[in-house]
């Protein structure tokens, strides 16, 4: 294994790891990505991300550090799109573990360092959150991103930060994030998408996927997350640039203040201190909330009337395309029902989707 990477945010963060080695680094060794199992509540019911105790069939690869292999399995009710990135790619997949704070994620990196001895580590976070101050009205998801920045400057090796995807996470104003960026690395291509095309098909990250629909030469407006936020779509969409590591832990007050935490709890604590709430705690909030919502039934010709008066009031704000994971949303589904939503919607409207994305005619 030459190269290490490691997804800043987890989630879409490890595909687009997976796809920035292939466009990097081509075919020679396949990498080790380290990332979290954290997939948000349409995939994992439970609040907050999973460690190692939440697995079956995890292999040990150093003391602090375990793999997700393609047979591990969470233990329900947790659920993880792990197991299923490590069975689709070549990659080996290994677990971040949040849970001892910033000073046991500095000891699975130190670990991994010595035990890999890589020839590079890569920093990756699509869209550009792990430069923000943490004390922006727009931000929602800053602590795994705070979490891997301040560890990732502790340890006694090389790591380049890059950031792909300016501001497709709609963390940071696309202006905010372009004035910090520097050199841009790369533009990913529809080749480089190719690598993880099959993984788009199911995986629900939307800052990924609209990376990926970028890449593909989609332009326009998405419309992403529970609350409908607008993402543009440019030119910019498909870059990836390198960003001083040093200035963004200066720049980001979170990353700052959680150096020497040893829990998981004492980051949080932070969070609500310097950002106003823990993210986490609005998983906690929102899962009790969905545990009184019983979800829609998926009888399809209501679904598609929903559609067609969704799409209306779409393109009255000027929207042009959406996701799988907004539209279960916006329909009052659930995330079980989120792939037989997308086979229903492809099914009878193919000409509609714009892989990964779905457009508004």
């Amino acid at each position: 294994m030459k190269r290490l990477i490691v997804a800043a945010g987890g989630g879409g963060d490890a595909v687009a790891a997976a796809m920035l080695h292939s466009a990097l680094y081509g075919d020679e060794d396949q990498a080790v990505i380290l990332t979290y199992a954290w997939d948000r509540l349409l995939v994992d019911p439970v609040p907050g991300p999973r460690g190692p105790d939440n697995f079956t069939g995890l292999e040990q690869l150093t003391p602090a550090v375990w793999t997700v292999p393609a047979n591990a399995r969470p233990i329900a009710p947790a659920g993880s799109t792990l197991p299923r990135l490590a069975a689709e790619l070549p990659h080996t997949f290994a677990l971040l573990d949040p849970h001892h704070g910033v000073e046991g994620v500095t000891r699975q990196l130190e670990e991994l360092i010595d035990h890999l001895s890589p020839e590079s580590i890569d920093l990756l976070d699509v869209g550009g959150a792990i430069l923000a101050r943490a004390d922006e009205p727009t931000l929602k998801s800053p602590l795994a991103d705070a979490l891997t920045l301040a560890a990732c400057c502790q340890v006694n090796a090389p790591v380049r930060l890059l950031v792909a995807g300016p501001s497709l996470d709609g963390e940071l104003p696309v202006d905010d994030v372009r004035a910090l960026l520097g050199a841009r690395i790369h533009t990913f291509t529809p080749a480089d998408v190719e690598s993880v095309s099959s993984v788009l098909e199911w995986h629900p990250s939307e800052a990924t996927g609209m990376l990926a629909a970028t890449a593909r030469g989609v332009r326009g407006t998405c419309e992403v997350r529970d609350a409908g936020l607008p993402i543009a779509l440019t030119d910019e969409g498909p870059t990836v640039h390198e960003v001083d590591l040093d200035e963004a832990v200066t720049r980001n007050q979170l990353a700052r203040a959680i150096m020497a935490t040893e829990t998981l709890d004492e980051v949080e604590a932070h969070s609500r201190e310097i950002c106003g709430y823990s993210e986490i705690d609005y998983e906690r909030n929102k899962a009790a909330w969905l545990k009184d919502q019983p979800p829609a039934d998926l009888v399809p010709q209501t679904v598609l009337a929903q559609l067609d008066e969704f799409e209306a009031e779409a393109r009255r704000r000027g929207v042009t395309h959406t996701t799988f994971r907004h539209l279960t949303e916006v329909l009052n589904l659930d995330g079980s029902q989120r792939e037989d939503l997308r086979r229903l919607l492809i099914g009878n409207r193919p000409e509609q989707y714009s892989a990964p994305l779905w457009q508004i005619p």
